[in-house]
């Protein structure tokens, strides 16, 4: 399956109340743990590809991202899952390690045929994400985009752990030793 993705960093209330002005129906309201994956014979990072488990209440999704397909969006395979908790014990035994976690609350809304999410991810701030599961979807994307008053510039092509791993990236070395 593909999905087509944007992302961008918003104030979520002024977002809200435009996308309830667009007609946006609001469908749901989630706390999400993310937990991603490295591997020993094949470095994700390097593929821009990503392999997680998704967890939404005592439910658990695995998921592999395959490489972004564009130089705009996040458009990407993604192939979903659904697992039961044992997952982390096969994982484990296939010799997969734990690289990142990242948890947010999503606010979920649908536009037409396209999903928002609003999230306020730990230690990052407040996002919009858009997404579409067709090619042609970007059209609408950047469509809703205009009217919401986001600017393609403010597009952001990373993910949530790899922007959590450039902050971390950024603390200075010593900033962790007591003050003399």
């Amino acid at each position: 399956m593909l999905e087509v993705e944007i992302k961008a960093r918003v104030r979520i209330e002024e977002i809200e109340h435009k996308l309830i002005r667009l007609g946006a129906k609001p469908l749901d309201e989630e706390e999400q743990k993310d937990i991603y994956f490295s591997h020993p014979c094949r470095d994700f990072k390097k593929k821009d590809e990503a392999l997680r488990v998704r967890r939404i209440k005592e439910e658990y999704l695995l998921t592999y991202k395959g490489p972004k397909l564009d130089q705009e969006t996040k458009t990407r395979e993604e192939i979903q899952i659904k697992v039961t908790e044992e997952i982390f014990d096969l994982l484990e035994r296939l010799s997969f390690s734990k690289v990142g976690e990242v948890d947010k609350t999503r606010r979920v809304y649908r536009w037409e045929d396209l999903e928002i999410c609003l999230d306020r991810v730990k230690d990052l701030g407040e996002f919009l994400e858009i997404e579409g599961k067709m090619w042609q979807d970007r059209g609408k994307i950047f469509e809703l985009l205009k009217k919401l008053g986001i600017p393609k510039k403010e597009l952001i092509r990373k993910s949530y752990l790899e922007m959590l791993e450039d902050k971390i990236k950024s603390i200075p070395k010593d900033s962790t030793k007591p003050p003399t």
